[in-house]
């Protein structure tokens, strides 16, 4: 049962994507390369990247796969379900940078390829907000809320994170099997209430 609403947010659909880190991105683009930033994110200094590589699991592989910058400390791929069942990798649910215990992937770039032993995650659905945002919200770091979808395929987002920072900018994050299962595109508001 939903108790209190709490706000409103606006949805940014994430697709398959890729954090590397400086020693990965060496190895697939070669040494001393940087990724040229194709298009800002709604986070502040996140970046879609000009630069894409290939994933390949069991199954098959997936090319053109977006690469995230700036270089993090440790190589994390984002996945859909539907992706994991194409790509034959159990991938779990989990907050980004929870990946101990993951699957991992082969990773192709043009100059290389690296094999992680884990990495691989479906990203739980969550909100980024900073401090303003959560206190007007009456939230904090990590907690757990629902998002209520209304329109033609209406439903409801449980178990969605709210991640607090002072550099975040408000949005929630959702990937693109529940984008289109909920008919939602970037930009689109969702209202946020407490269990």
């Amino acid at each position: 049962m939903l108790k209190e609403f709490l706000g409103e947010v606006p949805v940014g659909v994430s697709n398959r994507h890729v954090h590397l880190s400086k020693e990965h991105l060496a190895i697939l683009f070669g040494e001393g390369a940087e990724l040229t930033p194709k298009k800002m994110l709604s986070q502040t200094g996140q970046f879609a990247a000009e630069e894409t590589v290939t994933i390949e699991g069991p199954k098959r592989s997936i090319a053109n796969v977006r690469i995230l910058g700036p270089v993090r400390g440790q190589t994390q791929v984002e996945i859909s379900r539907t992706d994991a069942f194409a790509l034959g990798i159990d991938a779990p649910v989990r907050d980004s940078g929870s990946l101990e215990g993951t699957p991992g992937i082969k990773i192709i770039g043009p100059k290389g390829s690296i094999t992680i032993d884990e990495g691989v995650i479906i990203a739980q659905r969550h909100i980024h907000m900073d401090e303003a945002a959560a206190e007007r919200f009456g939230v904090k770091d990590k907690d757990i809320v629902s998002v209520v979808v209304d329109g033609p395929r209406a439903l409801v987002f449980r178990n969605v994170l709210v991640r607090v920072r002072s550099d975040f900018v408000l949005d929630m994050h959702i990937d693109t099997d529940e984008a289109n299962a909920a008919g939602l595109a970037n930009g689109d508001i969702v209202k946020v209430y407490r269990d």
